[in-house]
């Protein structure tokens, strides 16, 4: 399946007769991750202390911030740079004229951006549930937090839980701030807090590319490349359309490699250069099709009714490289390609051997890891991470 020295072949093979010998349980007694995608976001609004408290007491084995930038250097828990749609600053007139329009990712966007604001205003909005399916009761409740107050929130939870951070639109932060002031604030606010070490129970992760491989000079905590797509096509491809068709720090220097291709056999070696783990939206790991059969017996079509059939092997390959797996993200109120329970789509990713999902939902994720695996897959995997292609760090 890969190649391997002498001495790695013989730790492989010890590892596998002890998990024969063991029944594996030892090696990975708590199974894979759970990660409150924006904290427990579907109970409460996104990227707020008391979403990512719920998803804490909910069971998460780690809370999911997404960091953009103040005016002042202050790094916020915003899914966006963008503040229209998640706070209530459209409702605020003292901000009325901070509207304004800029260029995301290549796209034409009007909005207010965290990037015109001092930490101070921002602290003065409140969060709001942007999903309009979701409970709004919670509206003008909850501050934007820091990532120093995660990271508190984080520590305080009496028992072991980490931060996934996501450095959002580092290219589009790099043309205001410069380049790598938004890497540079997060690494130096994360070795105050966890030291610089692979072992602290902290992830980076982003959709481009050149921050992580940047990140890999200055940091020992690990990374994860983000792999997005546009849609899935109806025989299961997955539908790559700009910009969503390939990291934006590609498309800004003119290389032509997508998405899609980071998870062939040399793209993820490529990732293993630099990165530990891959997160791709779940289509890439498992090939659904809209074979027009009303599985749910409901009468209507949707995601919901794709056939299944089964793994793309992207999981395997990356495996076999000693990359993680995390995927995102599952929603018991939406995106379940193929299945209509999201406990029970979950406990088949888990079956595949994925490392950890995220989910808005994280009560439905600890579910989902409690129920029994057709034998040990995950565990299996995961033993033998160690063991092949780790990190080729600097």
């Amino acid at each position: 399946m890969f190649m391997m020295n002498g001495m790695r072949r013989r730790a492989l093979s010890a590892a596998i007769l002890a998990l024969a010998c063991t029944g594996v349980e030892a090696l990975a007694a708590d199974g894979p991750l759970v990660i409150g995608h924006r904290g427990a976001s579907g109970y409460r609004p996104e990227h707020t202390l008391a979403s990512y408290q719920l998803a804490i007491d909910m069971g998460a084995d780690y809370i999911e911030p997404d960091l953009v930038m103040t005016q002042d250097g202050h790094l916020i828990a915003r899914h966006e740079p963008m503040l229209g749609g998640t706070t209530d600053v459209a409702s605020r007139p003292e901000f009325a004229a901070r509207k304004t329009t800029k260029v995301v990712d290549g796209v034409s966007v009007t909005d207010w951006f965290a990037s015109d604001f001092t930490l101070a205003e921002i602290k003065t909005l409140r969060a709001v549930q942007p999903r309009a399916n979701r409970d709004q009761s919670f509206n003008g409740l909850y501050e934007i937090p820091t990532i120093e107050e995660v990271i508190a929130l984080a520590k305080s939870a009496g028992r072991t839980v980490g931060i996934y951070p996501e450095i959002k639109h580092s290219t589009f932060h790099a043309g205001i701030f410069g380049a790598n002031n938004i890497e540079n604030t997060l690494v130096s606010t994360l070795h105050a807090n966890y030291d610089n070490s692979p072992t602290a129970p902290v992830f980076i992760q982003s959709f481009e590319v050149a921050n992580l491989q940047y990140l890999n000079t200055q940091t020992d905590i690990r990374l994860v490349q983000l792999v997005d797509a546009d849609d899935v096509n109806a025989d299961g491809s997955m539908s790559l359309v700009a910009p969503y068709d390939r990291p934006y720090d590609f498309a800004a220097a003119g290389d032509t490699r997508t998405f899609a291709d980071l998870l062939t056999a040399a793209g993820l070696d490529f990732v293993n250069d630099y990165a530990d783990g891959i997160g791709p939206w779940k289509p890439y790991l498992v090939k659904t099709v809209a074979d027009g059969v009303d599985r749910t017996g409901d009468g209507v079509l949707t995601i919901n009714d794709r056939r299944v059939d089964g793994s793309t092997g992207v999981i395997e390959l990356a495996h076999s490289l000693g990359l993680l797996v995390h995927t995102w993200t599952f929603r018991n109120d939406a995106s379940g390609y193929g299945f209509q329970d999201p406990v029970t789509e979950m406990a088949y990713y888990f079956s595949l051997g994925v490392d950890g999902v995220f989910t808005d939902f994280p009560d439905s994720g600890v579910a989902a890891r409690a129920v029994p695996l057709p034998g040990a897959a995950w565990m299996l995997g995961s033993a033998l991470l160690g063991l092949v292609g780790a990190r080729r760090r600097r």
